[in-house]
């Protein structure tokens, strides 16, 4: 960070101990409510799914799922990245999602993937800026929220035979 002062990040799991702190975070962050199995997915990813900690403070979160393609292979969907807006440009989001873009690669994981409001160009300047790309857009995806319509955003990694 070329800021010139080290910001202390680190990121621990999501368990049910400290559950309550994903769920505060995505109720100041995001326009929709999760169901419970939103939060047995997250916690089920293990490493995928990671809560951010600013000097202590909880103030990001990064939340997937782990699903199986047809054929096997493994891919990751982002349920949800947010970092609250005064720890935002700092690096945080960028920490949470880089370390779910380095479990991908460990695990050998084919493809990771989101859903992204079609307004919404930060984040769609931030997954592009880490190899994402707009595949896909669905009309009507959200209920409650306007515009209704997203943009699938995917990265797809190279398997383990491109490395031979």
């Amino acid at each position: 960070m070329g800021t010139g002062r080290e910001v202390s990040v680190s990121l621990d799991g999501v368990r049910d101990k400290n559950m309550m702190q994903l769920k505060k975070l995505n109720t100041v962050l995001f326009p929709v409510r999760y169901n419970d199995k939103y939060y047995a997915d997250a916690i089920a990813s293990g490493e995928f799914t990671k809560l951010a900690y600013y000097s202590d403070i909880c103030v990001g979160a990064i939340a997937c799922r782990l699903e199986k393609k047809e054929g096997g292979a493994m891919r990751v969907y982002i349920m949800t990245l947010g970092v609250l807006a005064p720890y935002r440009g700092i690096g945080i989001g960028s920490k949470l999602l880089n370390h779910v873009l380095e479990m991908c690669t460990k695990q050998n994981i084919s493809e990771i993937y989101l859903h992204v409001q079609t307004n919404n160009e930060d984040a769609i300047k931030f997954y592009k800026k880490f190899g994402f790309e707009i595949t896909d857009t669905i009309q009507d995806y959200y209920v409650n929220i306007e515009p209704r319509d997203c943009y699938v955003v995917t990265k797809s990694f190279a398997q383990s035979e491109a490395s031979k």
